[in-house]
């Protein structure tokens, strides 16, 4: 599982940031992680637009849903049934975010490596294509992306925070005391964890790693906040 990780993760990255700092003017390992950020983006681009899309299509099934909970409240095993039904016949996957989010984390445990060394960069690690750059810049916009930065982490948890708001369905309003079914429960749980704690996460694994790692979380989500405003105009979802 290791060798696996190294081969298909690690080493692409490693190798794509030395390659990138290596050709950029004056070693900049800010440019670096921004153009490999953009380039993981449009990689993983097909599955990040459907779990965009997915979402656009849940917004628009809410009033359906809402019917469909109200038409089988008192019974919950179809109002399940239907549900899913419901999500089979649309194409609707509603844990397609969360995929894409797991799908990063090997990402981010890559880059996590590569900064782990403080960018001393290992020569026994390079494809033979690949040269040490003559120059490394760690300076971006006077943060040093070694080093820890609680600005960068405290920008990457906020733009974590609204592209999960934007992203995600609003979950309709309680209009009764009624319990809660499992579903609906395990919704809102979900909802509110994405939506709240999720950031926190990204503000505290971002400081205790390096900036670098802030900086590529800033950048993935301003590119998926840019995706969902696209998609939400193209398909007139716009709330």
């Amino acid at each position: 599982m290791k060798t696996l990780f190294h081969t298909i993760f690690f080493q692409p990255m490693y190798n794509a940031l030395v390659l990138l700092v290596d050709i950029l003017p004056g070693g900049s390992v800010g440019l670096a992680v921004i153009i490999l950020t953009l380039l993981v983006k449009f990689v993983l681009f097909p599955l990040s637009q459907k779990s965009v899309v997915t979402q656009a299509k849940m917004r628009k099934l809410e009033p359906e849903l809402k019917r469909v909970k109200e038409l089988h409240k008192n019974n919950q095993q179809e109002l399940a049934r239907v549900t899913m039904e419901l999500y089979k016949k649309e194409g609707v996957n509603p844990f397609s975010g969360c995929f894409l989010l797991l799908l990063q984390l090997p990402i981010i445990f890559a880059l996590y490596y590569v900064f782990l060394a403080g960018l001393k960069f290992d020569k026994t690690l390079l494809y033979s294509f690949v040269s040490l750059p003559d120059t490394v810049n760690s300076v971006f916009l006077g943060i040093d992306l070694v080093k820890k930065s609680m600005l960068l982490a405290v920008i990457a948890g906020i733009s974590q925070y609204y592209q999960i708001a934007l992203s995600m369905p609003a979950l309709p309003k309680r209009t009764s005391n009624e319990p809660m079914s499992f579903q609906e429960e395990f919704s809102r749980n979900m909802n509110t964890q994405m939506k709240y704690i999720f950031p926190f996460l990204v503000v505290f694994i971002s400081y205790s790693i390096s900036s670098a790692i802030a900086l590529y979380w800033i950048i993935s989500n301003m590119f998926a906040i840019g995706q969902e405003l696209y998609v939400r105009r193209k398909t007139k979802t716009i709330k």
